[in-house]
């Protein structure tokens, strides 16, 4: 069951198009996996939709009557019939017509919609797909942990993580922020366990330490804008080394 969500004002962001490139790909593809978001998305788009459709037609609306207003003062002046009196002088505006609403259902992509790790097939979200082909090789961390990362362009670096079964990260906080979306499986992290479609917010105000006790471990999608600082033990250590690996 899902429980964390983008805030609803992330969401009405990645509808208005002010999130950052980013931080839109994540929240996407939470909402490929969680009804209760998409259909928040749904009714922000519609709502969005008619409000610049009043807008126009306010408008249109406004310079119609601009335009009888100038036509009377013509009338006037030229004695010809008011054009209030003789509307076949002027056409009203063709009203605009009411977008049509989002299909509920997209077209399947013919890409490619699994990334594999050790004989493990996984399914991604559908707004993944098309950086499957951008998805480096796998290599083993510390602890049980995998890490492939994903060339967003423009946009930066991700990360598909994978914890084994009693994988963990060290304890760490974050110089920047991390957003994390639960691909398959669950883990804690000594502030909340977390399952698949969870959407994770993290930054330097939080300090825990993921780890992953279910059979079949956890694959993550993850993005930071800043290395990890561990704070713990030996752990410690690796923070020169932080951004060669947790980036």
């Amino acid at each position: 069951m899902i429980r964390f969500h983008p805030s609803a004002q992330q969401l009405k962001d990645f509808v208005e198009g002010t999130l950052s490139p980013a931080i839109s790909l994540m929240v996407s593809a939470h909402c490929d996996m969680c009804e209760k978001c998409q259909r928040f998305v749904e009714i922000e788009t519609e709502s969005l939709a008619a409000q610049m459709v009043s807008n126009v037609n306010s408008t249109a609306s406004d310079k119609a009557e601009m335009s009888l207003q100038f036509g009377d003062m013509l009338s006037q002046i030229t004695q010809l019939p008011s054009s209030k009196q003789n509307n076949t002088l002027m056409e009203q505006p063709t009203a605009y017509r009411e977008p049509v609403k989002k299909r509920a259902a997209l077209r399947a992509q013919a890409s490619v919609n699994t990334i594999e790790l050790d004989g493990r097939v996984f399914t991604v979200p559908r707004t993944l797909h098309r950086y499957i082909d951008k998805t480096g090789n796998w290599s083993s961390l510390v602890g049980k942990l995998w890490q492939a990362p994903v060339d967003l362009g423009n946009q930066g670096v991700a990360n598909f993580i994978f914890m084994g079964s009693g994988g963990s990260v060290p304890e760490h906080t974050h110089r920047g922020t991390e957003y994390t979306l639960v691909i398959d499986g669950e883990f804690s992290d000594g502030l909340s366990r977390y399952d698949t479609g969870d959407f994770i917010f993290m930054d330097g105000d939080k300090t825990h330490t993921p780890k992953s006790e279910g059979k079949e471990g956890c694959l993550v999608f993850s993005i930071v804008d800043q290395p990890l600082h561990f704070t713990s033990g030996l752990a410690r250590l690796l923070n020169p080394f932080s951004h060669l690996f947790f980036r």
